[in-house]
């Protein structure tokens, strides 16, 4: 294989993740697991993260100024986010950093200036949790070794409170190794990903204009350990949407026929979008996830609320899905003579990686103690946020991609089960460091 040009500095910076940084971690992650947080309330996440960052000397952006607001996806209530607030504060968080956050602003930018002419390297990790019950079992080893999560109906059940710990791991390690950087280098921890939420505000206020070279990072489960990915591809654009049906109560014994049945119209409309015929030109996805309608089984229910998600292969095609599932919901609504609110709350592009980049990242990753195969590719099929960061990068100029770190954990991502390796956390940590110290001759390498 060809070297390129970074490959020799790589090399001789010699990186690597001391004990004290493994064991630091695994503490972090075991913290972030207690306190899982869900999409727009990682309120104490974002807390923690911002003193961290600011004991290792990075800059910090947080609150309103990280977002666009009219940008912001699948935010929780008022009160939830008041509840959520209050929480994180009786949980150890920072008050006037919480209060800084307001009504779900969380994540956090953190910015290393090196001082000296170079590129902009942008990182990111995600940190939200998924809306799950842990398991409570012996086998479970977050609960027997105490802490599994104590919030209930959360869980990181995806890898992210790993992807927190490697991003902090890598501020850690840049920050000891300052001297040795050009130009600057940015970590996103990116609240809301569940649901392809929280990446689209971001983007929107403009933190990636700027960027010459990007990296996602996600440890991925139930396969070869230490088996990475460079530039894992195939992740399906996808719109996520809730739907409101608003019809009529009445006695469903006495007088029937003065109802408009809303459970009945989402009843046709959940059929009825399974329907859908799947596209030619590539895959195509539709579920409904969720149906939750009536008051009483002699009440003719008035309201119903159906959560549903479209994918396809490119944005074309999921935006053909999306097309056919609005006119279904609102065939539904009319047969059924009632009303009805559609709401968007999560979206994602197709967006695949910068080729000319993977191989750098293939040398990143090369000797790095816990590698065990390097490919370029995965095609994973699912869908993820992070492509409309690669995309803002790729339209200003710059290269991005999305790496994978396999675990050979015996559970899948969302179930209740699910755990981290630990042990992969450092080979994120010591490749990306690599990464970030060699940017600047990679990117003159070829010219940029």
């Amino acid at each position: 294989m060809r070297r390129h040009p970074s490959a020799d500095r790589i090399e001789a910076a010699h990186v690597t993740v001391t004990s004290q940084i493994s064991d630091q971690l695994k503490t972090w992650r075991r913290d972030f697991h207690t306190f899982a947080e869900i999409g727009w309330t990682e309120f104490r996440t974002t807390s923690a993260i911002i003193s961290v960052l600011r004991d290792l000397g990075w800059d910090t952006v947080y609150g309103p100024k990280l977002h666009a607001a009219g940008s912001r996806l699948g935010v929780p209530s008022a009160e939830v986010l008041a509840a959520e607030r209050k929480r994180a504060v009786d949980q150890g968080a920072d008050p006037g950093l919480v209060e800084a956050m307001g009504d779900g602003f969380t994540g956090v930018l953190g910015v290393l200036e090196s001082g000296r002419p170079g590129p902009a390297v942008c990182f990111r990790f995600d940190i939200d949790s998924n809306d799950l019950v842990e398991c409570s079992e012996a086998s479970h080893r977050p609960f027997a070794e105490g802490f599994a999560s104590i919030n209930a109906g959360a869980m990181h059940g995806c890898g992210h409170d790993g992807h927190a710990a490697i991003g902090l791991g890598l501020a850690t390690t840049l920050a000891e190794r300052r001297d040795e950087l050009t130009g600057t280098v940015k970590i996103i921890f990116q609240p809301a990903e569940e649901g392809v939420r929280g990446a689209h505000s971001i983007v929107a206020a403009g933190w990636f204009d700027d960027v010459d070279l990007f990296v996602a990072t996600h440890l991925m489960a139930d396969g070869e350990r230490g088996a990475i990915v460079t530039g894992a591809d195939g992740y399906l654009a996808s719109t996520k949407f809730d739907v409101t049906f608003t019809g009529l109560g009445s006695h469903a014994g006495g007088d029937p026929e003065k109802g408009k049945n809303a459970l009945l119209a989402a009843a046709s409309a959940a059929l009825n979008l399974h329907a859908i015929p799947r596209h030619s030109e590539g895959a195509s996805r539709i579920n409904v996830g969720t149906f939750q309608a009536g008051e009483g089984r002699n009440v003719v229910p008035r309201t119903a609320t159906i959560r549903v998600e479209t994918r396809g292969l490119n944005s074309e095609i999921n935006d053909f899905m999306f097309a056919r599932a609005q006119d279904i919901v609102a065939g539904a609504a009319r047969m059924y003579d009632l009303d009805h609110e559609l709401t968007v709350v999560g979206r994602a592009d197709r967006e695949d990686p910068s080729p000319e980049l993977l191989p750098y990242i293939r040398d990143s990753f090369s000797g790095v103690q816990g590698v065990s195969t390097i490919s370029d590719t995965s095609g994973i099929g699912g869908s993820e946020d992070a492509t409309a960061m690669m995309k803002r990068v790729k339209e200003c100029g710059g290269l991005a991609t999305y790496v994978q770190i396999g675990m050979a954990t015996s559970w899948g991502h969302h179930t209740e089960r699910f755990d981290v390796d630990e042990d992969m956390l450092a080979v994120g940590v010591e490749a990306e460091t690599k990464v970030a110290l060699g940017a600047g001759e990679f990117l003159a390498g070829l010219g940029r």
